[in-house]
């Protein structure tokens, strides 16, 4: 009678901690106050002082600290050998629910945008199966997408309108589409695409110099990515103040302006998330000598954000400028 033994992987589980909880206040607060400040914008009266930005800084603040220390802690468990395959399998997976909890935050705002062009705008100009009553209540609506006129102004004006008196809105005098641009060597969302899918290209090349050891084609190509993510950004600052100052189009200019703006502006987040997750990892490899072709989760994980918030760009283009 033979005796075997069977030799198990240790599996480490970190102590307990309230980085979670932590994370979880200062993401609450930063979207109250978020959600606060848009309301005042629409509702909210300029001569009377608010906490909406307050609240938000510091939500905002607190959450990147959090998540600052929480990761921190990650990155030198690591270093000290504490994580296991299993464990590295875990981040895998988790990396890969996160992406898809931010398709499906995409998906809800594409989702609402489709709605609007489809079904909601046409049946408020008397299109569909409501469309009589709705013909009736807002009496000269034509519908068109960039909709430049919106019904309250077709009626005359908020106090006009028979129902839903609930703000004033007044449409921009141009739209950010491809059709209205003075030429197309000065529209930025072209350069902007253009900036962002170089951008993953670089990154593939950063992501090939790692895996071959190649440590300063790995830091060359990252820091490029890093600075096209920057270019992007002041590009889609510029790009909101020619609406706002220049083409009249705000938060506060129907549908089309808080489509616009909702998923312009939520993507411009995500890339700024993204890049600073680039960042961080090129400080790493910079400066602590990070990564080997066999270990380089922090980075390969990033990189996958970054792609993904290049194809969401790419549905944005489409969707929101061209078509």
């Amino acid at each position: 009678m033979t005796s075997t033994s069977t030799e198990y992987e240790k599996y480490y589980v970190p102590e307990k901690s309230k980085l979670a909880v932590c994370a979880t206040i200062g993401l609450v607060l930063s979207i109250y106050g978020a959600a606060s400040i848009m309301n005042d914008m629409t509702f909210g009266d300029p001569s009377e002082p608010t906490s909406s930005w307050s609240i938000f800084l510091c939500g905002l603040f607190f959450f990147m600290g959090t998540l600052f220390v929480w990761f921190r802690t990650a990155i030198r468990e690591n270093i000290a050998g504490m994580n296991s395959v299993q464990l590295k399998k875990s981040y895998v997976l988790g990396m890969f629910w996160f992406i898809f909890s931010e398709v499906m935050f995409f998906f809800a705002f594409f989702g609402a945008l489709f709605y609007v062009r489809t079904l909601a705008g046409p049946w408020l100009a008397g299109e569909g199966d409501g469309g009589r009553m709705n013909g009736l209540l807002w009496p000269g609506f034509e519908f068109s997408w960039p909709m430049m006129i919106t019904p309250q102004e077709a009626v005359g004006g908020a106090a006009a309108q028979p129902i839903a008196n609930n703000g004033s809105f007044t449409s921009a005098e141009t739209s950010m589409a491809f059709a209205e641009a003075k030429a197309w060597y000065a529209w930025l969302p072209l350069w902007n695409t253009l900036i962002l899918l170089s951008s993953s290209f670089t990154c593939h090349i950063a992501h090939q110099g790692i895996l071959n050891g190649e440590r300063k084609k790995f830091n060359l190509w990252l820091a490029i990515t890093v600075l096209l993510g920057i270019i992007f950004l002041c590009l889609q600052v510029l790009e909101y103040y020619e609406a706002y100052a220049h083409f009249g189009l705000t938060l506060n200019s129907g549908i089309y302006g808080s489509t616009f703006f909702m998923l312009t502006g939520f993507h411009g987040f995500h890339v700024f998330m993204g890049m600073t997750m680039l960042l961080i990892q090129l400080l790493r490899s910079v400066r602590g000598g990070h990564f080997t072709a066999d270990d380089h989760f922090g980075f390969e994980a990033s990189s996958w954000y970054w792609h993904f918030v290049d194809v969401v760009w790419v549905f944005l283009f489409l969707f929101v400028y061209i078509l």
